[in-house]
């Protein structure tokens, strides 16, 4: 399986109104609940006001389209992670899963899975 390193720094906050989302981005990853408005994004396109945010996140995609009678990726790849001590965040989407991991730990993450066989672009 091949994953793709994602280029910046990204950010996981929460906002007040959704109208202080920029759609047009790159990389927006917006999830509205009854009891919050997350949002994933470039480090450099955050909104001006947040409620609460964590900088620092490196990501990398599952390359291809998943099929959803596919089962197991994303839990080999957490496993994999977690025993080698490596939180993550993820952000699904319909063609594919992204994986955000601290950027302290981001090379460290990607060498795990490289020498369980993924291949790292």
């Amino acid at each position: 399986m091949k994953l793709k390193r994602i280029k910046g720094d990204f950010t996981i906050c929460t906002v007040a109104d959704e109208n202080e989302i920029d759609l047009t981005k790159e990389f927006c990853f917006a999830g509205k609940t009854d009891e919050e408005i997350s949002l994933v994004c470039m480090t450099w396109d955050v909104p001006e006001r947040t409620l609460r945010r964590e900088d620092g996140w490196k990501a990398f995609r599952i390359e291809g389209e998943l099929d959803f009678s596919l089962i197991g990726i994303l839990a080999e790849i957490s496993a994999l992670l977690a025993e080698a001590k490596i939180g993550i965040f993820v952000v699904s989407t319909y063609k594919t899963d992204y994986v955000l991991v601290k950027k302290e730990q981001y090379e460290k993450a990607l060498g795990t899975l490289g020498g369980e066989g993924y291949e790292i672009d």
